[in-house]
């Protein structure tokens, strides 16, 4: 089978199941696994896919959502390096407020034993690992929990985000851009990061570079809305810069 005719067939499995994986592809066409690398690249680069973690979805998939466990081993390495230097903008004892995502949750992981910090989180996978803290005073906030992220959403978490004001909000988003803004693939979910959003006096997104120019089906708000992005050197130079023009400070871990 010549290479387009491969491609073709990728395209309509991608269409047909709404994802592809290398490692199936590559054995169901008897080929390399960088075959189907370049494959899907060439297929991205005509816009007929967009390349995910392990293989990629139609181009058109705004609502898209990696599970909990593929976004833990996706970029670990950057994730960690972001939530190092995320450790830096904690206050020296005030409020905070942890989004629900794969780098904040590390974020959570690496808070100093002698921390002490009111920290509020909608996120149950953080809660937990926040549960036996000594310094931490602990605030979960409640509702319906989507299984996808482990987190709550709806009236209840929106009525408590509503009620609160903290010092420092670490949030998450699926992707960024100056043009974009921050999106998430549900609408639940960002009404609930709008809300934390609009409780906290400043902003921190912990980002991989992965998601920038990134683009999904629920916009909850714009990237000049957050006061510094911490992100991995995967962004270039030349595109933080353009990002701190419209105001926001970028930290390249």
């Amino acid at each position: 089978m010549y290479a387009p005719e491969r491609q073709q067939e990728i395209l309509r499995l991608a269409r047909d199941g709404g994802r592809v994986d290398v490692v199936s592809l590559a054995e169901e066409f008897q080929v390399t696994a960088e075959t189907i690398r370049r494959d899907l690249k060439a297929l991205d680069r005509a816009g007929l896919v967009r390349r995910v973690h392990g293989g990629a979805i139609p181009a058109g998939r705004l609502d898209f959502e990696p599970d909990l466990a593929e976004r833990e081993t996706t970029a670990a390495d950057e994730k960690d390096r972001i939530a190092r230097a995320a450790l830096a903008e904690l206050p020296a004892d005030g409020t905070v407020i942890v989004d629900a995502g794969s780098t904040s949750a590390r974020l959570a992981g690496l808070l100093p034993v002698d921390a002490s910090l009111t920290v509020v989180t909608h996120s149950l996978p953080i809660a937990a690992r926040l549960a036996d803290h000594p310094g931490i005073q602990l605030h979960l906030v409640g509702g319906r929990v989507r299984h996808r992220t482990r987190a709550a959403v709806d009236a209840w978490a929106l009525r408590a985000y509503a009620e609160i004001r903290a010092d420092v909000l670490f949030i998450a988003a699926n992707g960024f851009s100056a043009e974009y803004g921050l999106t998430t693939p549900d609408l639940a979910e960002a009404a609930v990061k709008r809300a934390a959003m609009a409780a906290a006096r400043r902003v921190v997104l912990l980002a991989d570079s992965s998601k920038h120019g990134q683009e999904h089906f629920a916009r909850f708000g714009d990237l000049g809305d957050v006061d510094l992005l911490i992100t991995d050197t995967g962004l270039s130079p030349q595109e933080a810069a353009a990002i701190e023009r419209d105001g926001t400070e970028v930290v390249r871990a």
